[in-house]
């Protein structure tokens, strides 16, 4: 059992979906809190998500892309920019048919990670890519 759980973690995606579980709930977390100020909710995404990039970068760089370079701190911020800008569009959207921003924000949160794993992947992270991909090679050597 330990050895599957050892081999399971050294699996990237499986870290990004335990530790994206942590992040969620520290971005959530503080979410609630800061919404309990009654400050307009786009005033509260901002707070809580720069706490989230704060928290989430140091979780994710160093434990789903094992990789401690701080200098990746600002695309790391590009990213979550992005995905801050979209978040904001769609409560705005939601909004119209879903009165509580807590449920909106609940209901945002998976796609919204998966997407913001994608943009780290592919641009703040990307020279790590193969290394823990599983390569078949094919019979003159190259992969499939």
């Amino acid at each position: 059992m330990k050895e599957l759980m050892l081999r399971i973690l050294n699996i990237r995606f499986a870290r990004f979906l335990l530790i994206g579980f942590v992040n969620t709930v520290f971005g959530y977390t503080a979410f609630f809190f800061v919404s309990l100020t009654g400050l307009h909710y786009l005033i509260i995404l901002l707070i809580s998500t720069c706490l989230g990039i704060l928290f989430n970068f140091f979780t994710v760089s160093r434990i789903v892309f094992k990789n401690k370079e701080n200098k990746l701190l600002l695309r790391f911020f590009i990213v979550y920019g992005i995905t801050y800008l979209l978040n904001a569009a769609l409560i705005k959207i939601l909004k119209i048919s879903i009165s509580n921003i807590l449920v909106i924000q609940a209901i945002l949160t998976l796609p919204l990670a998966v997407f913001s794993y994608v943009l780290n992947r592919s641009f703040v992270f990307k020279k790590i890519r193969t290394t823990d991909s599983i390569l078949i090679k094919g019979k003159n050597g190259q992969s499939c």
